[in-house]
């Protein structure tokens, strides 16, 4: 096998002017959550999983005691109205490992889906802020000065020397590179406290792309009920750690 190897899963799709969207593991699974969601909502059909020796050497279990060797998977869905366009999508379980298996997956993936015709992608991500956040706020970056004032307009945030340190991942990466080809992209990072899986995050980034994709009103239904799950998880977490901390206290006076 290759370091990347990509396996189609029945006819490749015929797409006409499609952009791209990525959300893999990472930051309070953000962008996971996010694509997931969308590709759910909207119905997209999976055409291809990705394999690449830099993902951690495993395998999932199936519920009927199958194997299932992580990977990464594309995903379409076809336009509906005269101002939508066609959709590639990439989730995945895992993010590569290394460096140098992060710059070939990346590679690989920019090769698949310039070979469909994209020419503007989307890269979605978390922003650990490392507290809670009642209404997390959607940062961004562009491949193009120009693309700031446009995206200001959907509600996302630019903030200088925001996000400090870059961005880390296929997030970056794909933007990165993809420009070096000519692409023109958008990373949104939604704000979160980045130790949990955090719907509330992905959610505030789907509401502003599914304005600048034309996609609609999409039903956030389930993210706000997966929301509150993890909200009610937090809170008994940090109880547990208050009555940890008393115990400890308590200790420190038994001599």
């Amino acid at each position: 096998m290759d370091n990347v190897f990509i396996k189609y899963v029945g006819k490749k799709p015929k797409l006409k002017n499609p952009i791209f969207i990525e959300g893999l593991p990472g930051i309070g699974n953000v962008g996971k959550v996010a694509v997931e969601h969308l590709i759910e909502v909207v119905g997209a059909k999976k055409f291809a999983e990705v394999y690449c020796k830099d993902f951690p050497p495993q395998v999932f279990i199936n519920p009927d005691g199958t194997v299932k060797l992580v990977n990464n998977e594309f995903y379409y869905w076809t336009a509906k109205k005269k101002n939508q366009r066609d959709i590639v999508f990439l989730t995945g379980d895992y993010q590569a490992l290394s460096a140098q298996g992060q710059y070939e997956l990346a590679e690989k993936i920019l090769d698949v889906v310039e070979e469909f015709g994209v020419k503007q992608m989307y890269t979605l991500g978390g922003y650990g802020l490392g507290h809670e956040i009642k209404d997390p706020k959607v940062l961004f970056a562009t491949t193009d000065a120009d693309l700031v004032k446009k995206v200001r307009k959907f509600g996302a945030v630019f903030r200088k020397n925001e996000p400090g340190g870059g961005i880390i991942g296929a997030s970056g990466l794909l933007l990165g590179l993809g420009k070096l080809r000519g692409f023109e992209g958008v990373c949104f990072m939604g704000e979160t406290p980045g130790y949990l899986v955090d719907p509330k995050s992905a959610k505030a980034v789907l509401k502003v792309l599914t304005k600048i994709t034309n996609l609609g009103d999409v039903d956030l239904s389930q993210l706000e009920k997966k929301a509150k799950e993890i909200e009610f998880i937090a809170q008994q977490l940090q109880e547990i750690e208050g009555l940890s901390r008393e115990k400890t206290d308590d200790l420190r006076y038994i001599g």
